[in-house]
């Protein structure tokens, strides 16, 4: 793998852990890690022109145009730091994502797709009880990961927020929307032959050491 590139797709539903993986997996093979996501929320925010066209989209659970997406990823993963390879969480979503980005690869890019599986009623639990710091964006968890002061970041005392998207009723969509749109990309890598599935219904730790076993890359490179 020291000539090739390595291309990685993490499939799975939202609140399946693909950005924690993606982040464990950038810091492991010294890839670039690409969440669509947080590019469309950080337009948001700052209330780009992007910004203004997707958060409708985004505040409903929907997903963005195919369009607005395949442009963005497309000037990202065209920057230098990705001709040795990247992560994608969130991209592609549909099958027109999917092919766009099978056209755009280059011929030494390898691509594996790591697909996370988790039953939706806790796709749930994680997402309704997750809060988001207003401030640093820390994450944490009323269950699993909370503060030591309720409502307020043990990092920088900030107000901790649930994020739009994470309400019951817009989770309930986004799992809709991902079941019917985005699960069809499964039968579509299984047929390249380049799909792996690993149980997300896990600690962090066991998925990500899953997800390294079915990696053929050289970490010394």
């Amino acid at each position: 793998m020291k000539k090739n590139g390595q291309v990685i797709i993490l499939l799975g539903p939202p609140g399946s852990g693909k950005g924690s993986q993606a982040g464990l997996l950038s810091s492991k093979m010294h890839l670039p890690h690409i969440s669509t996501g947080d590019i469309l929320r950080e337009n948001v925010k700052k209330q780009t022109s992007l910004g203004k066209k997707v958060k409708h989209y985004l505040d409903a659970g929907q997903l963005v145009p195919d369009e607005l997406v395949v442009e963005m990823v497309s000037s990202r993963i065209s920057q230098g730091d990705c001709k040795k390879g990247f992560i994608l969480d969130g991209f592609p979503r549909t099958l027109i994502q999917a092919e766009t980005l099978q056209k755009n690869l280059l011929p030494n890019m390898r691509l594996i797709v790591i697909n996370l599986t988790v039953p939706d009623k806790i796709i749930l639990e994680r997402l309704t009880l997750r809060r988001i710091c207003q401030n640093c964006q820390t994450t944490y968890h009323l269950k699993t990961s909370p503060t030591i002061k309720p409502g307020i970041c043990d990092k920088c005392g900030g107000k901790l927020i649930v994020r739009d998207d994470d309400r019951e009723e817009i989770v309930k969509n986004r799992l809709k929307v991902y079941a019917n749109q985005t699960s069809p990309l499964i039968n579509y890598y299984e047929r390249k032959n380049v799909l792996k599935t690993v149980d997300a219904n896990r600690s962090k730790e066991e998925v990500f050491a899953d997800i390294l076993s079915n990696l053929s890359f050289d970490f010394s490179s």
